[in-house]
């Protein structure tokens, strides 16, 4: 086995054992993630993903561009990430899904994000190593896509209810009246169907497909090595689920992170485009560039918040006898 096989097949084995770890071990239990739990497990996340890189750059597998390269497509991916959760978060409003399960569908939700970026990441690559110019068709995609998410507004957000994924599984699938626990699956009336947490797993999966579209373009614009645009994709969802939980209650405080994220996507696409003309920016001043707009956006969210919408007036009750009180 040479190594770079070794290196897959040791990576994903590793990624296995610990999700296995993570839901039999950790997360046997169901219960509401707290704030500290999600802060420790975002630590332990993003700690041993460093140590993955920082342990292939000390052992001579990367040299110092490469770990770069992954850095910064971590990095990317992970902001990226972040705005999957202004999703996750209104799906699992709408469908009032228990705190206590939420851990769970967000499990499963990341194990099939893996075969799916698996898939588009080996074409992705694979197609612009032998097709050179889609670098150029991405990096206009990636232009676009920021500049749609610099003016959309949160209120533009589709009812999950009426999206195509949900409407096709109402349509071919027997789906049960009310859930049961934090089962995808139960039997009513004689018969096996899914439950209606089963349709919000679905959403995340399409949700997640959504992004990747973005965000695997954007990782490709830093490095067409596979290893590692799979691996910052991996590590990068793989804190995806605690991260989830600590920025639940802080996603009003971040307004304008969004706005930084399309600048983020914009930055990316004008990198590959300018590829054209020769021009290349070193992989070390687009780090810095990248993280100092999330950076930037933190701050301006903090200096200027934002601002709070007034309830509406409630009209006066009447009492029993039909006067106001």
């Amino acid at each position: 086995m040479n190594t770079q096989v070794a290196l897959w097949v040791g990576f994903n084995l590793f990624v296995v054992a610990m999700l296995a770890m993570d839901l039999g071990l950790f997360h046997r239990k169901e219960h509401a993630v707290s704030p500290k739990e999600a802060g420790i497990w975002t630590g332990v996340w993003i700690t041993l993903s460093l140590i993955f890189c920082g342990g292939l750059f000390y052992f001579g597998y990367w040299d110092k561009t490469q770990a770069l390269q992954w850095v910064t497509a971590y990095v990317v991916e992970y902001s990226l990430s972040v705005d999957n959760l202004f999703v996750f978060l209104m799906v699992f409003g709408y469908f009032r899904v228990a705190p206590e399960v939420q851990h769970r569908v967000l499990f499963w939700g990341i194990v099939g994000a893996f075969i799916m970026r698996a898939v588009l990441i080996i074409a992705g690559t694979a197609l612009v190593q032998r097709f050179h110019w889609l670098i150029y068709l991405f990096g206009a995609f990636l232009v676009f896509t920021a500049v749609k998410m610099a003016f959309s507004h949160d209120e533009d957000d589709a009812d999950p209810e009426q999206t195509m994924v949900v409407r096709a599984a109402r349509r071919m699938l027997p789906v049960a009246r009310q859930g049961e626990g934090s089962h995808f699956f139960t039997l009513e009336d004689g018969r096996r169907k899914v439950t209606p947490l089963f349709l919000v797993l679905l959403v995340v999966e399409a949700t997640d497909l959504l992004f990747a579209l973005d965000s695997i373009p954007a990782v490709l614009g830093i490095s067409q090595d596979a290893f590692i645009v799979y691996t910052s994709n991996v590590c990068a969802i793989l804190g995806l689920r605690s991260l989830f939980f600590v920025v639940a209650s802080l996603m009003e405080k971040f307004h304008l992170l969004k706005m930084g994220l399309s600048v983020i996507l914009g930055f990316v696409g004008t990198k590959m485009l300018i590829t054209f003309f020769d021009i290349h920016i070193h992989i070390g001043l687009s780090l810095g560039i990248i993280g100092g707009i999330l950076v930037a956006s933190i701050i301006a969210s903090l200096i200027w918040p934002k601002a709070a919408v007034e309830p509406l007036p409630t009209p006066p009750q009447k009492d029993r006898e039909g006067a106001s009180p």
